[in-house]
């Protein structure tokens, strides 16, 4: 069975102090959680490893919104993918439409940095999706297997197992919209068989695809129970420990 996860993606928010109260409340409200669903802590790199040093409980992993594409060297400014792993990140965020659109990643630099993940022990958690322009082109499905085939299907079947897919509609990020359960599970569908048809219908039924794009403790419920959304890759809800426990209990 594939995993089933929530991650929380804080993008620039909270400072040190309160990432690590935020952390720290996340963590009290599991400790009597029973579920079988992952919980994935993605602060800014400056929190993670104090966030490691004191995290009890094995059912949260940290990850980190980002890694450079190089190995090291002078690249001021950067974090490579080793720092993150020795810092204690488990995961990493690769191609989020935010990296894309403000910072000019490309399928190309996102299937480097999957490269250099792997190479250090990090999963990444790769990001796809349609602007809202192309999807009123119905551009959607265009857009993504091009993603796909470029930053991911490089890799051989091995590597590509300790991926995770999050497919994040970009209209629907900061925005209040939210792709309704069947938009959301026709497009998780359509990776799932690009997948099979690029690996084998085993690797695809083994991989976590995400929805990501205002996922909130109101509709979570309905987005998950799609067959084919296994978890959310989660901003704006991430940042109160509330709201965040209330999607992970969601995910069943």
């Amino acid at each position: 069975m594939r995993r089933k996860i929530v991650a929380g993606n804080w993008k620039m928010n909270k400072n040190f102090q309160e990432g690590v109260e935020l952390a720290m409340a996340v963590q009290e409200s599991l400790k009597d959680y029973k579920g079988n669903c992952k919980v994935i802590l993605i602060p800014p790199f400056v929190h993670i490893a104090k966030i490691r040093e004191l995290l009890e409980n094995d059912i949260i992993s940290l990850g980190a919104q980002n890694c450079s594409n190089k190995d090291k060297g002078a690249y001021t400014g950067e974090v490579s993918a080793e720092m993150l792993w020795s810092s204690g990140a488990d995961y990493v965020l690769v191609g989020h439409s935010e990296r894309r659109q403000y910072y000019g990643e490309t399928n190309q630099s996102c299937a480097e940095k999957i490269n250099i993940a792997l190479d250090n022990q990090l999963m990444p958690i790769y990001c796809v999706g349609e602007t809202k322009e192309q999807r009123e082109k119905n551009e959607t499905f265009k857009v993504i297997e091009e993603q796909m085939k470029v930053g991911a299907f490089a890799l051989d079947a091995a590597d590509f197992g300790h991926l995770v897919i999050a497919y994040e509609p970009v209209w629907a990020i900061g925005t209040g919209l939210t792709a309704t359960k069947e938009q959301a599970q026709e497009v998780h569908a359509f990776i799932r068989k690009l997948i099979e048809k690029k690996y084998n219908k085993e690797i695809a039924n083994n991989t976590t695809i995400l929805y990501g794009g205002s996922c909130n403790p109101s509709n979570a419920d309905e987005l998950f129970a799609q067959p084919d959304v296994d978890g959310g890759l989660i901003g704006g809800a991430s940042l109160k420990a509330e709201d965040f426990v209330k999607i992970i209990q969601a995910n069943k």
